[in-house]
């Protein structure tokens, strides 16, 4: 009886090909986080100047436009990294494709720079003006000039910068939900819950940065409340997202599974709901009841949670697929 040899090939082991898809390092959610911080400091940073109706009386928060700029060139650097044709990202700006989310991120992220950096300069006061135009790299490289036109414009217009300041922030944050919510064939990103919670989870966290900084009084306690509001949405786009998880199709349950007792249960629990949303919401309501004094405690959770919720989104939806 001859022997015979079956030989099977198959790519499943292959670990770019389904059901598993780890091509995504780091960078991205470095990047999901970093954007949606800085989008909600421009959500905020608006949002305060049209209710006090005045730019930011103190000093930090007049720079606050700067740490967002250098927060986002972080996020672009991220970006950048991640990209397997680096020379080809000038193809982004080539062409703007309605239909397509990384196209909206990619002039959304250009628009960020000349919102942020007007708003900056029409913010800034008197003495702080006349520093900046004295700066010695300032007028070696000619610039003093160019600095007064800008903030004359910033000047005159004012109020329509602040606007566009949140307009974009808005698109920026429900950009980085976006960016994983157009991708169908992974259950947990494709939700259109995706957009509005890491809208919602960028302001929180762009409050708990504001907040860790010198700020008029009246404007922390404003951030206090406005960070109340949007934990409690966030809290409640979670349980929506779960919710339709574990009543959808099977690659939808299986993803609940993974955080309602799968490989994620403990670190989303543990360090997203309790340590980032339920512990800052409970210290909040008491500085907000009790007239506490704040700490640093509650910002930095809900800095901790923003993050680690973003890693183990984009963890969890390489680890399950359409076939996963």
């Amino acid at each position: 009886m001859t022997p015979e040899v079956l030989e099977v090939l198959s790519n499943r082991h292959n670990p770019q090909i389904d059901p598993r898809l780890d091509i995504w390092e780091w960078q991205i959610p470095a990047y999901l986080f970093v954007g949606g911080l800085v989008a909600g400091l421009m959500v905020l940073m608006a949002a305060l100047e049209l209710r006090r109706k005045a730019p930011a009386p103190a000093r930090a928060a007049q720079w606050m436009p700067v740490v967002a700029l250098v927060l986002i060139s972080l996020g672009m650097l991220f970006l950048f990294l991640d990209l397997a044709n680096k020379p080809h990202v000038y193809r982004f700006y080539t062409a703007f494709r309605p239909t397509s989310a990384m196209s909206w991120g990619s002039w959304i992220l250009l628009l960020v720079y000349p919102a942020l950096a007007l708003l900056w300069l029409g913010g800034l006061d008197r003495d702080r003006r006349a520093w900046l135009v004295g700066l010695r790299l300032v007028r070696a490289l000619r610039l003093p000039r160019l600095i007064a036109w800008l903030t004359k414009l910033a000047d005159q217009h004012r109020r329509k910068i602040v606007w566009t300041t949140l307009m974009v922030g808005v698109g920026l944050g429900v950009y980085t939900g976006l960016l994983l919510g157009t991708m169908v064939a992974r259950p947990v990103w494709n939700s259109a819950v995706m957009g509005p919670l890491f809208l919602t989870s960028g302001i929180s966290t762009g409050a708990a940065l504001m907040l860790l900084t010198p700020q008029d009084e009246t404007d922390t306690h404003t951030l206090v409340r406005w960070d109340i509001v949007a934990i409690l949405v966030e809290l409640a786009l979670l349980v929506v997202l779960l919710i339709g998880f574990s009543t959808g199709s099977a690659a939808a349950r299986a993803v609940a599974d993974g955080f309602l007792g799968g490989a994620y249960t403990a670190t989303f629990w543990s360090l997203v709901v309790m340590v980032g949303l339920v512990t800052p919401l409970v210290l909040n309501l008491l500085e907000v009841r009790r007239k506490t004094p704040m700490t640093a405690f509650a910002p930095a959770f809900v800095l901790v949670g923003g993050l680690v919720l973003r890693i183990l989104f984009v963890a969890s939806g390489q680890a399950t697929g359409i076939g996963g």
